[in-house]
């Protein structure tokens, strides 16, 4: 099974742009947290754990605040923390069913929305000032990470899967609501993608292997291949895109 990591002949100049991405201490999160870093970028990721040190990685190049996705008071203090914001990046979440939950229970099932659609709802609302006085060229941009599970039922991932759809509406509806605000909103649905929460599912043939075999490119995702289109859909050459969802998924959406 081929993952291997490309390269990048792109490069973006975000000198002066502050940045959040939630979950941005692994996989996704911190591939798209680096590549703003790298691009010059402040970025301030947040994290479940009470402080930067408390995880393997070197994180030291960033800002951290511990966030609870399921708590609206944690979520209104990372919003209140932040002196301004030119990028929201709502890129935090759980796979329930590997923490041995199941979401087909209803109390899993609201706990998998609130984690992945309603705390980037209330997020994105309550940094909704700060990104209005953005002077970021092409306008403060909010991007949420969707999901295949946006567009496919998942059958192990009923909650998740219906929160991922939800992003997909919440895109399109603050898109129209706040572009006169110079905010543009836009997500980016991830394909099977290599990282610390898909690690069980890429471990296992039964589950990666036939949409290996559906993807047209031949391999599965890495979360380098997310990171570059986040940062171009927040960029002054994607000024005229808003309300879209970017599949990244190596063509597995257009495959019959």
């Amino acid at each position: 099974m081929t993952t291997n990591t490309p390269v990048s002949n792109i490069h973006y100049d975000y000198s002066g742009a502050t940045v959040l991405v939630t979950g941005g201490t692994s996989g996704i999160g911190a591939a798209i947290a680096k590549a703003y870093h790298t691009a010059g970028a402040d970025v301030t990721i947040t994290g479940t754990r009470s402080g930067a040190r408390e995880y393997d990685a070197d994180l030291s190049a960033y800002q951290y605040l511990q966030l609870d996705l399921e708590e609206s008071q944690s979520i209104d203090g990372v919003a209140n923390a932040l002196p301004r914001l030119d990028i929201l990046v709502n890129n935090g979440g759980l796979a329930f069913p590997s923490q041995g939950l199941d979401e087909s229970d209803p109390e899993i099932f609201q706990r998998a929305v609130q984690v992945h659609l309603v705390s980037a709802h209330r997020l994105a609302q309550r940094c909704k000032d700060k990104l209005a006085k953005s002077s970021l060229p092409g306008g403060a941009s909010v991007i949420g990470i969707a999901s295949m599970a946006s567009f496919f039922g998942i059958e192990i991932v009923p909650g998740y899967g219906s929160a991922k759809t939800g992003l997909v509406g919440l895109t399109r509806a603050l898109a129209v609501a706040w572009g006169k605000c110079n905010i543009r909103v836009n997500a980016v649905a991830a394909g099977l993608t290599a990282s610390r929460m898909t690690s069980a599912t890429i471990a296992n043939p039964e589950w990666s292997q036939p949409t290996l075999v559906r993807t047209p490119v031949g391999r599965l995702g890495v979360a380098e291949d997310i990171a570059v289109p986040v940062l171009f859909l927040s960029s002054a050459g994607a000024s005229w895109i808003t309300g879209q969802t970017l599949a990244v998924d190596g063509g597995y959406t257009v495959s019959g």
